[in-house]
Parts: structure tokens; C-alpha cells; sequence
């Protein structure tokens, strides 16, 4: 199982790449002179900057107020550049995990490989997925979150009455027009 461990990275951004309704979107982190690029879907994306922020503010609301975490990201840390290439994906993400350590105050990410459940290798043995580790600062989860807030609001504007996403030529909107293709709900 190989492992990505950025202790922290020099850079841990998230982009897409495409045309809004076609992008792909990717995890990059840099340091020690490499780089890693995983793929990963843009709800994974939005669950991510959320699950951050609701992480940071409950370890701020547990200390009382005196975690060292910043209610928003220092304007320093903000980093719209674009993802770094040429870039290779190293692998597609299948599940994330978060978690802080009060040893180091640090926010920990790990994206794991998305594994076929019916692939085995020629010894009957499931071949271990890849992870990619992070260990970041508040600060840095602030500006992360925020960038991917953003990222992920660069798509297709979503319809005002359903929520689901306008297409350049429009869409069927199915709150007026009754019908669901999914049936009533």
C-alpha cells in the first residue's frame, strides 16, 4: 500500500479541471520535490470544506475558545493559483477521513484509494489501497476549505426552485413542470 505523507506540505490545494458540468476535479499536495494528484468527485469536494470547517469550530468550541484556530483563513494563506502540471493522477479517491491532533494542533486529511471489491491479484489477496496523508494547520484548513467552497461553486449555477444544476442551454425544471423521473416525492 503505498502511502502519500505530507508532514506538513508545502502546498495542499484542490482544482478542477473542464468545462462546468464535464470537470474532474483533483486533491494536489507538494513537497519534499514531489507531487501528488489524486481524482476525486465534487460532492467529495464540498463534503470535504464542510466537514473542515464544522471540525475546526467544534476543537475551537471543546477548548473554550483557546484552540489556535482562526475563525477565517489569514489572507496570506489564500492560494488561487491553478493545480500544478503536468500532473498524473496517482490514484481515484474512494473514501476521506478527518481528524485533529491536540498533540500537534494540526488537522489530519486521508484520502483513500477507491478499490474494486471484486478485483483480487493472482495470490486470492486484495491489494491494499493507496493513501494519500496529510497533516495541515488550522490556518491552512481555513484557506483549503475556502478554496474548495470555491472550486466547487465554479460549476453550473444550480436551478432556484429544485436545486439541480442549469445547463448552458437550460434544464427541466421539475418543480414546474410536476414531473420526477424518480417518481412523486
Amino acid at each position: 500500500m503505498p502511502v502519500y505523507d505530507y508532514d506538513p506540505p508545502e502546498r495542499f490545494v484542490v482544482g478542477a479541471v473542464g468545462q462546468p458540468g464535464a470537470r474532474t476535479f483533483y486533491l494536489q499536495a507538494r513537497g519534499q520535490g514531489r507531487i501528488t494528484t489524486v481524482v476525486l468527485e465534487k460532492f467529495q469536494v464540498a463534503v470535504l470544506a464542510d466537514r473542515l470547517d464544522e471540525l475546526l469550530d467544534e476543537v475551537l468550541r471543546r477548548s473554550g475558545g483557546r484552540a489556535p484556530i482562526p475563525a477565517l483563513p489569514p489572507a496570506d494563506l489564500t492560494d488561487d493559483e491553478p493545480l500544478e502540471t503536468p500532473f498524473d493522477e496517482d490514484f481515484r479517491v474512494g473514501t476521506m477521513a478527518l481528524g485533529w491532533d491536540p498533540e500537534t494542533s494540526q488537522v489530519i486529511i486521508e484520502a483513500q484509494e477507491a478499490v474494486d471489491e471484486d478485483e483480487d491479484d493472482p495470490t486470492g489477496e486484495r491489494p491494499e489501497p493507496a493513501v494519500l496523508r496529510v497533516r495541515i494547520s488550522p490556518a491552512v484548513a481555513r484557506a483549503f476549505s475556502r478554496r474548495a467552497l470555491k472550486v466547487v461553486a465554479a460549476g453550473r449555477p444550480p436551478c432556484p426552485l429544485c436545486g439541480r444544476p442549469i445547463d448552458p442551454h437550460g434544464h427541466i425544471c421539475v418543480r414546474l413542470n410536476g414531473h420526477h423521473p424518480g417518481g412523486l416525492r
